[in-house]
């Protein structure tokens, strides 16, 4: 009964209300700040690997820019680039991918304008820590008790849908895939996870960065090698899969069956909801990444978040779905004709990627592939949402919160490799969602701050002092 109270609750917040709030918030970001995602892309991708290396300096305090972009994408790639894109095109069509570039695009103001309030706002604490993020702007944006509700309800949101079940769905994910590719009991895996997470959260911000700067380049490197290689093996197959992809996003009854109309709708909400899941831009959860940042001024970090969304959507994201595009719904693929009963009875979101890359490397070295990356994906992604998770904790409840958050989101992790609910994934996406209400109702009435953030027309930048 609870899983279908849920499954209501979400599909009305993801047909409806999650879809107007990040196009409009994006649109109104990309107008207000002339298409900045456009006029500041290539100052963004130079300063992001102009300095590339993997190992940063050491901060007194916070992080360098590209230790916080890793951090953020940490989080931003991980489930939802395998799991949560094979699951929206077995739901909404190859279409569905079409409506992720679309949210993506104005995702990237939306994540420029999240970072760039992230700078502006954040405090220094008394033992020299940054602490910004959401529930910083959304004070600063609403004084009073307004304020504090809507970050109060913001950070309970974070903390349940990232910092317990969300890092849940992320082990649930390592167990079962490492499972089926290795035979290793999902609860040994559990463990190990356990462990290792508990030593990287101990050690603290400045101990994850030099985790996540050395993780996220190489886990990236590696999947995408991974999949150029079997899309150089379907490269005949490439003009149709795009083709898929473009027809199907205004045409997705002739795949997914039903009405026009109820189709269009399915591979749009699927498209924005794990669009969201995937790149996070508008939910509120990097900006507590990008808070860490050591930059000149908040223009800087913003250009930087951008790249983040770029690097999770338009390249890994669109890689594996072209990947099983390419492999499983061009013609004599098993999906050519929809996923039908028959189809279902083997096919299913945790496992689709792994049966597409299995048609090119076989079918046990695709599973033993999708099930490394997804293990990096995954852990990289629980490592930066437990940081997020924290931060509202300590907002919420002081330091004296913080190990008890800590020793309960292991628990989650454990528990989420050996249980697979429905649920847990539902009461993630529902949460998900609501983060994203307070945080768009504060970045609609701090829009002139991060108009003021920009450089000047003359072409001379602002600089602030740093915070």
């Amino acid at each position: 009964m609870l899983l279908g109270i849920v499954q209501k609750i979400n599909a009305y917040l993801s047909d409806y209300i999650l879809v107007f709030l990040l196009i409009g918030v994006g649109l109104w970001y990309t107008v207000r700040t002339r298409f900045v995602q456009i006029r500041y892309f290539g100052a963004g991708m130079k300063q992001v690997f102009g300095n590339l290396k993997l190992r940063g300096d050491r901060h007194e305090n916070g992080m360098s820019s590209f230790q916080a972009l890793a951090t953020a994408i940490a989080a931003q790639v991980g489930t939802g680039n395998i799991v949560g894109s094979a699951g929206a095109i077995l739901t909404g069509g190859p279409g569905a991918i079409f409506w992720m570039w679309i949210i993506a695009f104005f995702g990237m103001a939306t994540i420029y304008a999240e970072a760039t309030l992230a700078i502006e706002t954040r405090r220094k604490g008394d033992d020299g820590a940054y602490h910004g993020g959401p529930v910083y702007y959304i004070t600063t944006a609403f004084r009073g008790g307004f304020g504090k509700f809507l970050a109060g309800f913001f950070a309970v949101a974070i903390i349940l849908a990232l910092g317990f079940m969300g890092c849940m769905v992320q082990s649930n994910s390592i167990g079962s895939t490492f499972e089926t590719a290795f035979g290793i009991p999902s609860w040994i895996v559990g463990i190990v996870l356990v462990i290792v997470c508990a030593v990287i959260f101990l050690g603290g911000v400045q101990r994850l960065a030099a985790v996540t700067e050395k993780l996220v380049p190489v886990m990236a490197a590696v999947f995408l090698l991974g999949g150029l290689v079997v899309l150089v093996a379907r490269i005949q197959e490439i003009p149709a899969t795009f083709g898929m992809i473009f027809r199907y996003a205004f045409q997705p009854q002739a795949i997914i069956g039903g009405g026009f109309g109820a189709a269009l709708k399915i591979a749009i909400s699927q498209g924005a909801k794990r669009g969201l899941f995937s790149n996070e831009a508008g939910m509120g959860s990097t900006p507590h990444a990008h808070a860490q940042a050591n930059v000149s001024c908040p223009h800087e970090q913003g250009v930087v978040a951008m790249i983040g969304v770029f690097i999770d959507t338009f390249v890994v994201l669109t890689l594996n779905a072209l990947v099983i595009i390419s492999t499983l719904y061009t013609e004599g693929g098993p999906l050519a004709d929809g996923y039908t009963e028959t189809a279902a009875q083997i096919l299913d979101k945790t496992n689709l990627a792994q049966t597409a890359f299995g048609t090119v490397f076989g079918e046990s070295l695709g599973a033993m592939f999708v099930a490394v990356c997804l293990f990096f994906f995954a852990f990289s992604t629980i490592l930066g949402w437990n940081l997020f998770g924290k931060i509202n904790v300590n907002y919420l409840f002081g330091k004296k919160g913080v190990k008890v958050y800590t020793v309960i989101a292991l628990v989650f992790i454990f528990l989420g490799t050996v249980t697979s609910n429905d649920l847990v994934w539902e009461l993630t996406d529902m949460f998900n969602n609501l983060m994203v209400i307070p945080n768009a109702i504060a970045l609609f009435a701090l829009s002139g701050m991060v108009v003021r953030a920009l450089p000047a027309r003359d072409g001379k930048d602002r600089v602030d002092q740093p915070k």
